[in-house]
């Protein structure tokens, strides 16, 4: 399925109330107990960028949800590369299975465990999907938080007439996956410590040669396609 711009910011506002109404309202009393004035403000971005920062001078966190990133994730051959997909197949959230409303519903789930990760104190630099972070996001799991997520965010696609498909994904073979990459495209592979950053070079048979970029500058990788998300 493919979306306008106008759509996509819409899913992302949603994506936005979802958190507040289901997550943050989770925890903020919690979190007030050792920081008082904590707050949270999720706000939408023109592109694929989506991400938590904390600023500690006035304890405000803010998590963004790009719209290039709500419809990237709306087809298999675009949807492959994040994150978000491998993580639900490997880690078996909702059951293993890749959709729309999936990827959608872990993506609020994902930056909520960054904001838990930095009020804890786990998140380092070089280090940020680390195993402190995967803790958190497989509580928010567990403990239900995520299946709630994922039904808010449902209803409220509804109320407001739009499509959040949850038929399973069938992600796309080697050939298909090659041709969503190009020479000079900004990547990131790796977790935890060995996490990476780079530009690719050239695009292989099954997978991409990649110039590290930032600490790993002057370095270069062979990746496979299943490895890489974009950054951008």
């Amino acid at each position: 399925m493919t979306l306008d711009p106008k759509t996509g910011r819409a899913i992302a506002r949603l994506m936005c109330t979802t958190t507040r109404d289901i997550l943050w309202s989770s925890y903020r009393d919690r979190l007030r107990q050792t920081r008082p004035h904590s707050h949270l403000e999720c706000r939408t971005g023109s592109g694929r960028a989506t991400y938590h920062r904390y600023d500690h001078r006035n304890q405000h966190h803010l998590i963004t949800y790009g719209v290039g990133m709500v419809m990237a994730k709306q087809a298999p051959e675009t949807a492959v590369s994040w994150l978000s997909t491998r993580e639900i197949r490997s880690r078996g959230y909702f059951g293993g299975e890749v959709s729309v409303l999936n990827l959608l519903a872990h993506t609020c789930t994902h930056e909520f465990a960054h904001l838990l990760q930095q009020h804890a104190g786990k998140r380092y630099h070089g280090s940020v999907h680390n195993r402190d972070f995967y803790r958190l996001l497989d509580q928010l799991n567990e403990d239900g938080l995520a299946a709630r997520t994922r039904e808010r965010l449902a209803d409220l696609a509804q109320h407001h007439g739009l499509t959040l498909d949850d038929g399973p994904m069938v992600m796309p073979c080697q050939q298909t996956q090659a041709a969503q990459w190009q020479p000079g495209d900004p990547v990131r592979f790796g977790e935890g410590r060995s996490a990476r950053e780079g530009r690719i070079l050239r695009v292989n048979r099954k997978t991409c040669t990649v110039e590290g970029t930032g600490a790993s500058r002057g370095l270069r990788f062979r990746v496979p396609f299943v490895m890489l998300e974009t950054t951008e």
